[in-house]
């Protein structure tokens, strides 16, 4: 299968060559060259002063010089175009692919097999694996610096907050979860308790008992015209009766 692909790559890409070949493509001589440009030179002289950028005098002395090195050039030996020879071409367009083939087969010992049989066709993604490492040791020294902190204190509550957040952002639901819950068990806080209950309900894809218990305990004690109680009233909807 993949030799057909190869041929039509090959044919693809040479195709304008041997376009050329057959139609006998012509080279531009010297001459040819030269007599172009001064005439194009003569144009331009005379658009410009149609336009009013040169002098009537200024526009006679370049237009002299230029048709005095159309008369120089007029006498160049190559005047004529030369005709292209078709075989170099031809013999071009065969050689490339055939040598790059070659190497191909030379390096790929004669299989060309996409993947080898012999690679390990696993995804990988260096970059993820390197942050999602940093992110461990992240979460590590926190979980150090915690140990260290008196507990039920402001930097305490703050601190199992922050990593409550950094486990959510990984997709770790549940180890987010723990982390509120330790900060519930010393001080409760109505909103917090509805963050678990989402959290919960989440990772198991239902609102599961504990997440129910967590959101009516939050819907009890939360004051009037706190955000999250219309979230809490739409899951314990959504919660199957006990």
């Amino acid at each position: 299968m993949i030799w057909g692909y190869v041929a039509a790559l090959v044919v693809v890409a040479l195709a304008p060559l041997f376009l050329f070949a057959r139609r006998g493509g012509s080279l531009r001589g010297r001459q040819d060259s030269a007599m172009a440009l001064h005439r194009a030179q003569l144009t331009e002289l005379d658009r410009d002063l149609a336009e009013g950028r040169l002098l009537p005098e200024e526009h006679a002395g370049a237009r002299l010089e230029v048709q005095r090195r159309l008369l120089a050039d007029s006498e160049l030996a190559d005047g004529a175009a030369r005709k292209s020879g078709a075989l170099p071409v031809l013999a071009a367009a065969l050689l490339v692919p055939a040598c790059a083939i070659g190497m191909y087969l030379f390096v790929s010992g004669g299989f060309p097999e996409f993947p080898p049989k012999d690679a390990d066709i696993r995804p990988i993604n260096n970059e993820q694996a390197a942050r999602e490492a940093q992110d461990d040791v992240m979460v590590a020294q926190l979980r150090a610096r915690l140990a260290l902190i008196p507990e039920g204190s402001q930097k305490w509550v703050e601190g199992y907050g922050l990593l409550g957040k950094v486990e959510y952002s990984r997709g770790h639901l549940t180890a987010a979860a723990d982390a509120w819950k330790i900060i519930l068990a010393q001080k409760y806080d109505p909103g917090l308790a509805a963050d678990v209950g989402e959290v919960l309900s989440e990772a198991s894809g239902k609102v599961t008992p504990e997440a129910l218990a967590y959101f009516k305990r939050s819907l009890a004690e939360s004051p009037a015209g706190s955000p999250w109680i219309a979230l809490v009233k739409k899951r314990m909807g959504t919660a199957a009766p006990k």
